[in-house]
């Protein structure tokens, strides 16, 4: 495939994620041509294109978007700008991924999706752990039948991230009511976890969610100070799904461990599966097996092939799934094939964190789909 038809890729954003994950995958993938980086601080931007080798630096989002050599925009960005720059994307009739969320709430989330369907273009959310090879090998015994009947699922994603109360917490929501408890790991951790859950196991019929507050005051960016913030820094959730099986989640930013913290349990009438993406000892992830017939759990060794070249269990876990999710991404528009974690996707994932708080809320199971946001 390689060497006929490439992608022209403009990034906006030059943190720390599009370094680590963003632009290693694209630099790494011989079909994906980086045009051009944007960041509102040049420096950024002219330090990531020397890095990764990108022609054009832009500090106005629009400019990238309108470069005619950009044919696909990947939005980088803090979580406010998001859905924005991807509607601005969209309109110039570029395809577009971004960063999830995607909006935090799901109705603007579905009509980003819609607007796509209707302008030709295609849409992907950031959802790295789709791209982990241990969870893709999960979804193949799925959707292959190794596992039979799918009865439950378990989904954690936690790690200690924000533990430390020195440690910055980034991407407060600008509008956010500091005198009620303000969604969090639910919202930046819960987005990934519910999407993979509904991979496996169907649609959600029905959830109720517990959230809480357990450090109090903290460090804030953009703030001066230890600040008392009622911030939910850890969340667990019940689910039924449509097709019978059952569910039970978390999310926490101050659980101790490592990155990124996700663990996928499925147990099925003939078999069962952990996917554990925790970066320990190197490896980035382990992947166990268990049947009927031989209840204990037995480790996966994974074929080179499920691997992005030049990658192995050594990878960085940021690198190792980004580079997984550019090569389908970009093979997805230059050969037409069908898409996989759109907007839409990112939409039905952003529903159910919302009937999740909304459940806490009101203290009650809450219904999906939630018919005001489709």
């Amino acid at each position: 495939m390689s060497g006929e038809k490439r992608l022209g890729v403009g990034v906006i954003g030059a943190h720390a994620w599009a370094e680590q994950a963003h632009l290693p995958g694209y630099h790494a993938y011989d079909r994906a041509d980086l045009v051009a980086i944007c960041d509102t601080v040049p420096e950024r931007a002219e330090a990531l294109a020397q890095k990764f080798g990108i022609r054009k630096i832009y500090t106005d989002a629009n400019e990238l978007i309108n470069d005619p050599e950009v044919q696909m925009v990947d939005v980088c960005t803090p979580t406010d700008t998001h859905l924005p720059l991807s509607l601005a994307a969209i309109n110039a009739g570029k395809h577009v991924i971004s960063e999830k969320p995607l909006a935090h709430d799901a109705r603007d989330a579905f009509a980003a999706a819609a607007l796509a369907q209707e302008k030709g273009v295609r849409t992907k959310l950031g959802f790295t752990f789709r791209y982990s090879p241990a969870i893709r090998q999960i979804k193949t015994w799925v959707d292959d039948g190794t596992l039979g009947e799918i009865f439950h699922v378990h989904g954690l994603e936690q790690n200690s991230q924000f533990l430390d109360p020195n440690y910055p917490l980034r991407q407060v929501p600008q509008d956010a009511d500091w005198t009620q408890l303000i969604p969090s790991s639910i919202v930046g951790y819960g987005s990934h976890l519910l999407d993979l859950v509904r991979w496996c196991a169907g649609e959600y019929q029905s959830v109720i969610g517990s959230l809480h507050n357990y450090v109090p005051e903290r460090i804030v960016r953009g703030y001066e100070g230890m600040q008392r913030i009622p911030v939910e820094d850890g969340a667990v959730a019940l689910a039924e799904f449509a097709s019978g099986a059952q569910g039970m989640l978390q999310t926490s930013y101050i659980a101790v461990g490592n990155y990124p913290g996700v663990e996928l349990r499925i147990y099925g009438s003939k078999g069962a599966a952990v996917a554990r993406l925790v970066e320990e000892n190197g490896i980035a992830e382990t992947l166990h097996f268990a049947t009927p017939d031989a209840v204990e759990f037995r480790k996966i060794e994974l074929p080179d092939t499920a691997y992005p070249p030049g990658t192995t269990l050594h990878t960085p876990w940021p690198e190792l799934y980004y580079r997984n999710l550019i090569r389908f991404w970009v093979d997805e528009i230059l050969d037409d094939l069908p898409g996989e974690c759109t907007f839409y996707d990112g939409a039905k994932s952003q529903e159910t964190v919302n009937a999740i708080v909304q459940s806490y809320r009101e203290r009650r199971w809450v219904d999906l789909p939630r018919v005001a946001a489709q």
